[in-house]
């Protein structure tokens, strides 16, 4: 059996315009080949994500929300719900450090999201992971525990199997042009928080679910340490933030990927 295709999301956060954005797609379509070892997903803000589904080479990349409301249809004035968006992205961004602190989403939030995006039939891509104080605390484990059981807890084993994780440890994340001198974590961390999101979901919903299930890293990457983090074991992806808004850098991640799968791949065949 082939190992499962590497994932690379290019979080684009509210950084760009929609021509802007369309601007980066254009790069990025004539810097990336088509690739179907890798599967490339572009994030880009709502506002962009009708013209991108327009321009995207669909061979070569797919689309995701950076968040949606919870509810599938109501008097809720200004939000953009999951049923909305499900003919236009196959993945959405759940519980972003960034709307844990700033949006205040809670446990249960992330949680009735997480449900509502797979009730529509669209992928979560669930960010889970602790702050600095928490970090130097040592209360990891603990952190991704809380955030991990209570957004899956009202799925199945089938569902749980098709999600993303993201291990998005909030001490390593940059915010645009600092990405390349910015805090990170090392490879043995990642491995670590990525052994035991495993083993917690394997203790719910069973070693299957565990092994199925892809977990992706989402601090601070670039083109020089992605190969590095998809090397490490039990590692799916990347969610680049930074990096993915300068298409030169974002090109090169998806050339680490194909060497890490071409790595992979022969790996698995010896």
């Amino acid at each position: 059996m082939s190992p499962r295709k590497i994932i690379i999301i290019g979080n684009w956060k509210m950084h760009l315009n929609v021509q802007q954005s369309s601007f980066l797609a254009q790069h990025l379509q004539e810097h990336i080949k088509t690739e179907r070892s890798v599967e490339v997903v572009l994030a880009p803000s709502m506002l962009a994500l009708q013209p991108l589904s327009l321009q995207i080479d669909r061979r070569r990349f797919r689309l995701a929300a950076q968040n949606a409301y919870d509810k599938d249809e109501g008097a809720f004035t200004g939000e953009v719900s999951f049923a909305m968006l499900r003919d236009l992205v196959h993945y959405v961004i759940v519980g972003h450090s960034e709307r844990r602190r700033y949006f205040h989403e809670t446990l249960e939030v992330v949680r009735d999201k997480v449900a509502a995006a797979v009730r529509n039939g669209i992928v979560p891509v669930l960010c889970i992971g602790e702050t600095k104080r928490e970090h130097e605390a040592h209360e990891t484990k603990q952190v991704l525990h809380d955030q991990l059981t209570t957004a899956i807890s009202n799925l199945t084993s089938e569902e749980v199997e098709k999600l993303v994780v993201a291990y998005e440890p909030v001490w390593a994340i940059s915010s645009g042009a600092d990405f390349a001198h910015h805090e990170v974590a090392t490879p043995d961390e990642v491995a670590r928080a990525v052994r035991f999101i495993r083993h917690d979901i394997a203790e719910l919903y069973g070693v299957a679910a565990a092994d199925n299930v892809r977990v992706i890293y989402g601090g601070s990457s670039n083109a020089e340490n992605a190969y590095a983090y998809l090397m490490t074991t039990g590692v799916d992806g990347l969610l680049p933030g930074g990096a993915s808004l300068q298409y030169l850098e974002f090109a090169g991640m998806i050339t680490a990927a194909e060497r890490a799968q071409a790595a992979k791949v022969a790996a698995k065949s010896e």
